[in-house]
């Protein structure tokens, strides 16, 4: 069997920029061992794989480790697939997934901005810093809130820069608290807010770019800075930029970014 796969930079307008995802099209589902494994031969961030279905898309999303429920720069990299590799016209794609519907869409900067429409994910404020928390991050944070993802905020983007996780550490605080992910964020010189992901759990100690870890990053610093509309950059070494807003009833998110193909080849399974 041959499956097409691309590569997709995605939160980028620049090649080796942003972060990668593999991009898988097939005609009907495969089963999950073999997505696993197609995942972990990428060995990306994250591979998706979609279905086209009568209304839509189908969308599921891989981890080198784990098959995971929500991803964001993965789904623009497959609407980024979508829009540019195929024949769908429309301006907006539609994909099913285990969070529900999510929305892509095209428009504003010659047609290169793709806009994501995700559900918010309001965190929760944690009583008490945990000392192996501060164990592992180097740094003790100001404030640590919760949603799947753990947030801990800093007082400056030097000090997200200068972290440096002992990710054994952090993968045992985050299974004691019953987290994904640790984001760290704080206020930027030029932008809104800036942030790093850590998923050591999932397989990945750092992603570039992270559009999930957003939906819980945008509800936070709106409320925090009184203003639904954002920009922010993601400090990863490769380094992504988002255009963010707090949208419907402070229960959606807009994320926005560009997306740029580096490859395109055939899996034989």
């Amino acid at each position: 069997m041959k499956i097409p796969i691309y590569q997709v930079d995605a939160f980028t307008g620049k090649l080796f920029g942003g972060n990668p995802a593999a991009v898988c099209p097939l005609e009907k589902w495969l089963d999950s061992e073999t997505m696993q494994n197609i995942a972990g031969e990428n060995n990306l961030a994250e591979t998706a794989f979609y279905v086209k279905e009568a209304e839509g898309f189908h969308i599921r999303w891989f981890t080198p480790a784990i098959e995971i429920d929500l991803c964001g720069h993965a789904t623009l990299a497959s609407a980024h697939v979508i829009f540019n590799h195929s024949d769908f016209k429309g301006e907006v794609v539609a994909f099913q997934s285990k969070s529900g519907t999510l929305k892509v869409s095209r428009g504003g900067a010659a047609q290169e901005l793709l806009t994501l429409d995700f559900p918010a994910n309001k965190p929760g404020f944690v009583a008490g810093i945990p000392p192996r928390l501060v164990e592992a991050l180097g740094l003790k944070p100001t404030v640590l809130s919760k949603a799947r993802d753990l947030l801990a905020l800093y007082e400056t983007e030097k000090d997200i820069l200068s972290i440096k996780p002992n990710f054994e550490v952090l993968s045992e605080v985050l299974t004691d608290i019953g987290c994904l992910g640790m984001i760290v964020t704080a206020p930027g010189k030029t932008v809104d807010f800036v942030s790093r992901f850590f998923a050591p759990l999932a397989g990945i100690n750092e992603d570039p770019v992270t559009g999930s870890a957003h939906t819980i990053l945008i509800p936070y610093w709106a409320e925090k800075l009184g203003k639904n509309k954002l920009h922010a950059f993601q400090l990863s070494q490769r380094k992504g930029e988002l255009f963010c807003q707090l949208a419907g009833a402070g229960d959606r998110v807009l994320i926005g970014g560009k997306a740029v193909t580096y490859l395109k080849g055939e899996i034989y399974v």
